[in-house]
């Protein structure tokens, strides 16, 4: 499975995306985003929620800790795709109220195209990726 994302990661950012230049050199087609638009669901209040993750920070959904680490947005000319990496921890306390460290449940790719292909597992929460920003 790891394998097959990567593969799959790597051929998005490749093949299509790349433009030939006059000295051989190759350079991608389009500009990594600044923001990632995310859209979450509340699985117990059935709740919708667009958000905008900027890459680099750390914004909360619920008990979530998200932090978009890079994203980028095929341009027009090619099959639309868009992907982010993210790493998303669960928020604890520890009984009293005081917040513990939480505990990584995510980290990796997300496509806007396939949000079942590495999906977040999260009895509570449902993140997946809509739009890249620049």
């Amino acid at each position: 499975m790891i394998r097959s994302l990567v593969l799959t990661a790597s051929l998005l950012i490749s093949a299509p995306a790349l433009a030939q230049q006059g000295d051989g050199a190759r350079e991608l087609s389009s500009r990594p985003g600044t923001a990632v638009v995310l859209r979450g669901l509340d699985k117990v209040t059935a709740r919708t929620r667009d958000f905008v993750a900027p890459v680099g920070e750390t914004v909360q959904f619920g008990a979530l800790s998200i932090t978009a680490q890079y994203c980028r947005k095929r341009p027009p000319e090619e099959p639309p795709e868009v992907f982010a990496f993210l790493q998303v921890n669960d928020r604890r306390t520890d009984g009293f109220g005081v917040e513990d460290d939480g505990e990584q449940i995510f980290s990796g790719w997300m496509f806007a195209s396939s949000p079942g292909l590495n999906a977040l597992e999260h009895p509570v929460y449902d993140v997946w990726v809509i739009d890249c920003r620049s």
